[in-house]
């Protein structure tokens, strides 16, 4: 049967089969029998065993048919049969060719790609994962540094490993099918005539205890308004204290206030603040006065006097607390896991970046965020910080606070506390309480 007569009975009888043959190309030495073989091609499809008699059948029919002496349009049928009879792309023909025309053979290269051993395996980014999802995915520098103190100070040898890991590999496994199937990812101020507080930027000079203050609004809902979020910064050791009031008004700011500032253990110098009226006003005024703070307010046409927590409220207040309404009936609930839980992680728990100045070429000032650790520790390694301490405080009651449990674990202690907050909430999105519930109980479990 002639091959037209037999693509027939193919096509006729939708018949489908797999026979292997051995093929004997011998008596084909002309191009015209090569253009005729072409037409098989859309009958049968050939298959090679393996890449060694793939390569040394196609030498030999590159020497058979003397393809280096052929016209260009009788080359473009040896290939044509060539790549017929192996599933080879026309680029990879190619090389081959260039490779018989150089060396007049081609052999199967017997050299191993070189491959880097791998140094990270499942159970390391399962602990990255954990680690991600408990502090909610902070930048690679500070979750490095969480990592490392889990290892070295807290003596997980779990993360022995994980531990050397570098900020930038952090992020190249981010991206692995591991991280990403288990990993969880989330009006201008009035002025005022009132002359309280010196309009200037102060400047520590290295020193602890110059606060930066602001507040943070929870959203409003049928003309109600949510609970407020007071937020204080230490310039020099990142020490932050946030709180929660039902209003803004002398009322409530007064006491939050006051509790705010003693929860601090080391001696407040300076209150610094932007000009709006709840911190502007006799009362909080008449409360500094008596603890001999001085108080100073953001100066007009300079948006980086108060640029320090206003930027802990959009990485800290708001990836914990998010966007939603939040009833004021919550505000004493909230203010009393911020006291119990959210100030003690974010200071002896959580690394924050702290710059370092150095001059450019052209003379210019820069920073560079090299350096992480903790609010403590960065208290810590200052000279004599023992002399910045309140009267009854000692470092020996603070190393307790900081190293009773690992970063790790006290964000998870945190998480499960936000968690059964999060619960009480009305109106809180679905994907806000997927994550709460997600943390505090399918992955900490």
């Amino acid at each position: 049967m002639n091959h037209t007569h037999l693509a027939k009975a193919c096509r006729s009888e939708h018949y489908c089969c797999m026979i292997k043959i051995t093929m004997d190309d011998k008596h084909i030495i002309s191009i015209a029998q090569l253009r005729k073989l072409k037409k098989v091609d859309d009958i049968f499809k050939f298959k090679v065993r393996n890449k060694k008699e793939k390569y040394q059948w196609i030498n030999n029919v590159l020497t058979h048919f003397g393809y280096f002496r052929l016209r260009k349009k009788d080359k473009g049928v040896v290939r044509s049969y060539i790549r017929m009879m192996t599933g080879m792309k026309d680029s990879q023909l190619s090389v081959l060719i260039n490779k018989k025309k150089t060396t007049g053979a081609i052999l199967l290269s017997l050299n191993k790609k070189h491959t880097f051993k791998r140094k990270f395996y499942p159970v390391d980014i399962a602990l990255l994962v954990k680690t991600d999802n408990l502090h909610q995915r902070p930048s690679a520098p500070c979750v490095k540094t969480i990592l490392e103190r889990e290892y070295r100070i807290h003596g997980k040898e779990a993360y022995g490993n994980i531990s050397t890991i570098s900020p930038a590999h952090i992020y190249n496994l981010r991206k692995t099918r591991q991280y990403l199937s288990h990993s969880k990812t989330f009006t201008k101020t009035c002025a005022v005539s009132v002359k309280i507080g010196e309009r200037r930027k102060p400047n520590p000079y290295g020193r602890p205890g110059y606060l930066r203050i602001d507040s943070v609004h929870q959203g409003d809902l049928d003309k109600e308004k949510g609970v407020y979020h007071i937020n204080m910064v230490d310039e020099v050791t990142q020490f932050e204290m946030i709180g929660t009031v039902e209003r803004i008004s002398e009322k409530y700011m007064l006491p939050l206030v006051q509790d705010l500032l003693e929860q601090y253990p080391f001696t407040i110098l300076n209150f610094h603040s932007d000009n709006g009226s709840e911190y502007i006003n006799r009362v909080i005024a008449d409360l500094l006065n008596r603890l001999l703070i001085k108080q100073t307010k953001s100066r007009s046409r300079h948006t980086t006097d108060n640029a320090l927590v206003e930027g802990k409220n959009g990485s800290v207040v708001r990836k914990h607390m998010g966007y939603i309404h939040i009833s004021r009936g919550f505000a004493k609930d909230i203010n009393a896991f911020c006291r119990n839980y959210l100030n003690t992680y974010l200071n002896y728990h959580h690394p924050c970046g702290f710059a370092t100045i150095y001059v450019d070429k052209k003379g210019k000032e820069r920073k560079k965020y090299d350096t992480y650790m903790t609010p403590y520790d960065k208290f810590k390694s200052l000279p004599n910080c023992e002399q910045y301490l309140k009267p009854g405080i000692t470092l020996e009651m603070l190393d307790k606070i900081a190293y009773a449990k690992s970063d790790n674990d006290f964000a998870e202690e945190m998480q499960k506390a936000k968690g059964e907050l999060f619960k009480n909430f009305k109106h809180v999105p679905q994907e806000m309480l997927t994550f709460t519930t997600f943390v505090s109980c399918h992955l900490l479990d």
